[in-house]
């Protein structure tokens, strides 16, 4: 007869599925976990090192005793497994893993759902159970909604800095949702994108480097605290996405790094495994249990913490054998290419199982390949995901606002290029933390010319992105025009809301972002190609672009001067005729504009202009953004 368990209600058909690669909620039996057994109540241990010769689990609860607690192993599975009874949520523990080379290895727990503070290492137990969440109304609402025909603007997040209390002295994930939520409700954002919360030992990796994938970072609390933060996001209508890492990860010693004294998570190929660029190693695609291990972890963050999605980092280098090694670290795939075969298999997968299991989840890459179809479905032979980033949108635009406005008519194409690409996925245009470290410049500092021509060309800038089909993403800080990079260490610049054209940065992006959600034509068809009409794509010599977004029931003229020069009669013309009333303009005086007149309806008239039967003759200031809608039949 087959055995159905293991020890202490381990399930033998479980650890198969993990063997094999398909096991998606492995989280539930692996690691530690608070239970009952035989009457007593105690925590079950349960840990793959496969290569292992003997596991022992140590920690405060034993002064870290090398000798006691031996696990047991099951079988052929290269699993461990022990069960201490009196142990409950707060214990301290590692795994010791003694190797047939001679080695003792003290490991953090891979499945923890809790570590120490920084500089700490060890995991800590913590029970899941019991969060009595409130947002079922988000919840099934979420259910009926469709992300393509839906407003989509996200506020990027690194939850160390956003503020401080002092010298690494982080708010908590309970002040988070004090503070946070409110102000991102408050400004219109639909979305939070948080920078990786997974344990990571190095503030400065943000969390891009880790080593707890199932642990929410204690920098910032405990796990119940990160669902009451999810929680109150979800009453105030806000969705919440997690940067997530699958690519690589960091090297420290108690961490996935030759766990149990050989490469089981990164693989034996040092070729493969090596990430020079970030001093990192890559994840083992080929091998079932890492792909068990990487799956269930997406799982585990919408099923444990309702989070509503993932943004997939540094897809490019996961697919690229080659992207950011040198020479000697090349390797090709079985056909003698460079693509990275079981990466590719492995989001494949990835998708196709988050969105069995949510289907309205978000799987948002950030890719800056030119690899085809990242967002078709896999059934058509895409990646499966459903969004991705336009890096290519952002590099040109950022490239083309970088030149002095008398310099530009040379290089209108950059604005305009886009649109050859722009339905061939669905994109995210992101402003994210990238564009402003390393010396790079904040968005306002990347605009040329005087203080106040600064502002009028970010509000410019912002107002295009607003309008261009696309869903979007600003970094935390960038709404009221961050003069410096971004300190990671430090809290943002609070105090230059103070400043007049700060704040009224801060009033103009508030009204952008409620007016993008309050006009379907900017959002509801972003995927349909018929949806967007240039009215004059090719006016290089006076760096004015104008078009048109299509809604189901209406539609918005947008109409961006990226020169000096104004215009007090500046004819555009216009696909109907009837009143035209402009709902919002980047030069407005309560936006730190110079434009202080009241006319904000125009009827058109029967002249002919831009290949139209119908134009308006509008007030075009210079470095101005301005959004027309459609109101009516009625010139009167």
């Amino acid at each position: 007869m087959i055995q159905k368990t293991a020890p202490y209600g381990l399930m033998l058909s479980d650890l198969y599925l993990f063997n094999k690669g398909c096991s998606y909620h492995s989280y539930r039996f692996m690691g530690a976990h608070v239970m009952d057994w035989e009457g007593e109540e105690g925590v079950r241990f349960a840990v793959w090192a496969p290569n292992a010769k003997e596991v022992r689990l140590v920690g405060q609860f034993n002064n870290w005793d090398r000798t006691g607690l031996l696990m047991e192993r099951i079988g052929s599975t290269g699993v461990w497994v022990i069960f201490v009874p009196g142990l409950g949520e707060g214990a301290v523990y590692k795994y010791e893993i003694a190797t047939f080379s001679g080695e003792r290895l003290l490991k953090a727990d891979p499945y923890a759902n809790l570590a120490e503070r920084r500089p700490q290492t060890a995991s800590v137990v913590s029970d899941l159970r019991g969060f009595s969440w409130r947002d079922q109304k988000w919840m099934n609402t979420a259910k009926n909604k469709t992300a393509y025909s839906n407003p989509m603007i996200m506020y990027e997040v690194h939850a160390g800095s956003w503020r401080l209390k002092g010298k690494e002295d982080f708010l908590t994930y309970d002040e988070l949702a004090q503070q946070l939520v409110p102000y991102v409700a408050e400004m219109g954002y639909t979305h939070i994108e948080l920078m990786p919360l997974n344990e990571h030992p190095f503030d400065q990796s943000w969390g891009y480097q880790i080593t707890g994938y199932y642990a929410p970072s204690s920098r910032y609390g405990e796990p119940k605290q990160l669902m009451n933060f999810i929680d109150c996001c979800h009453a105030h209508g806000i969705g919440v996405i997690l940067d997530w890492v699958p690519g690589h990860f960091c090297k420290d010693d108690h961490g996935l790094r030759s766990f149990d004294g050989t490469p089981i998570f990164e693989g034996n190929d040092k070729k493969l495994a090596e990430k020079p660029l970030w001093g990192t190693l890559a994840f083992d695609f080929k091998r079932n249990e890492v792909i068990s291990f990487l799956i269930s972890n997406a799982i585990y963050w919408m099923d444990m913490y309702h989070f509503d999605g993932l943004r997939i980092d540094a897809v490019a280098s996961m697919i690229n054998l080659h992207m950011d090694k040198p020479p000697e670290l090349f390797t090709w795939n079985e056909h003698g290419g460079t693509d990275n075969l079981d990466a590719l298999r492995f989001m494949k997968r990835l998708n196709e199982t988050v969105f069995h299991y949510y289907p309205d989840a978000l799987m948002i890459a950030e890719d800056s390949s030119a690899w085809p179809a990242v967002t078709s479905p896999t059934y058509l032979g895409g990646l499966g995901f459903n969004f991705k980033w336009n890096m290519g949108w952002m590099n040109d635009v950022l490239r083309y606002m970088s030149y002095d406005p008398a310099d530009r008519t040379h290089y209108h194409h950059l604005l305009t290029f886009s649109l050859l690409y722009a339905y061939t996925e669905n994109f995210v245009l992101p402003f994210s933390h990238d564009e402003v470290v390393h010396g790079k410049r904040s968005l306002l500092n990347k605009m040329p010319g005087s203080y106040e021509e600064k502002f009028a060309q970010l509000r410019l800038l912002y107002g295009y992105w607003i309008a261009h089909p696309g869903k979007k993403l600003l970094f935390m800080g960038s709404e009221w025009g961050q003069f410096d990079e971004w300190k990671d260490r430090d809290p943002l610049d609070w105090m230059l809301l103070d400043y007049p054209l700060h704040g009224k940065m801060k009033h103009y992006v508030k009204a952008l972002n409620h007016v993008y959600a309050k006009e379907p034509s900017l959002w509801e068809r972003d995927q349909d190609a018929t949806a967007f009409q240039w009215i004059d794509v090719n006016n290089a010599e006076q760096s004015i672009i104008s078009f048109i977004r299509y809604g189901k029931h209406g539609f918005t003229v947008t109409v961006a001067n990226f020169s000096r020069n104004g215009y007090s009669h500046y004819r555009l013309g216009v696909p109907q005729p009837g009143c035209y009333r402009m709902i919002l303009g980047s030069n407005e005086g309560q936006f730190g504009g110079t434009d202080s007149r009241s006319k904000r309806k125009y009827n058109s008239e029967k002249l002919g202009w831009h290949g139209y039967n119908q134009s308006i003759s509008i007030y075009l200031p210079p470095l101005s953004f301005q959004l027309f809608r459609f109101v009516s039949g009625d010139t009167q």
